[in-house]
């Protein structure tokens, strides 16, 4: 749907590919970097891509007990974060088979998958493994400073001019 209409509007938007840790550490810290990130994807700076396997890893993370403890994290908030996900991304299958890319943790590979079948822009993360590749398939992969960054300042709220 998100690709059609934009292709019908002669627009593009940055597509863009977020691993699990960006997604966790929005919930944990509302004003700090990745929540910053979030926001911009819920006020339309960028289109988030997403599959079915990157839902599930988030889901997982989120009900890790001790993470929800600490955190004080709430089926509430796990749940809207998840309807997010399916429903307001440019969703992909996941089920490109790629060839073994990151043998120290190999899991990551569904961000690599989502990003080559998305045709993303950028693929956002945290994690050592996905950001020593440094790109995938031409796809730079990027911190979440970095991001911002390319995004400019505004990213709390839409364009007014």
């Amino acid at each position: 749907m998100w690709r059609q209409l934009l292709m019908r509007c002669g627009l593009h938007m940055l597509k863009i590919v977020l691993d699990t840790n960006v997604f966790v550490s929005s919930l944990l810290s509302k004003h700090g970097a990745p929540a910053q990130v979030l926001t911009a994807w819920r006020n339309r700076h960028f289109l988030l891509c997403c599959s079915p396997a990157i839902v599930r890893e988030v889901q997982r993370v989120l009900a890790y007990p001790k993470l929800r403890d600490k955190y004080q994290l709430t089926t509430a908030h796990t749940n809207a974060l998840l309807e997010l996900l399916r429903h307001d991304t440019f969703l992909v299958s996941g089920e490109t088979v790629i060839a073994p890319t990151i043998p120290n943790d190999p899991t990551d590979e569904i961000f690599l998958i989502c990003a080559l079948e998305a045709a993303a822009d950028l693929i956002v993360s945290g994690d050592r493994h996905l950001l020593e590749l440094g790109t995938y398939a031409n796809i730079p992969i990027v911190t979440v400073t970095a991001l911002l960054e390319r995004l400019g300042g505004n990213v709390t709220g839409r364009d007014t001019g």
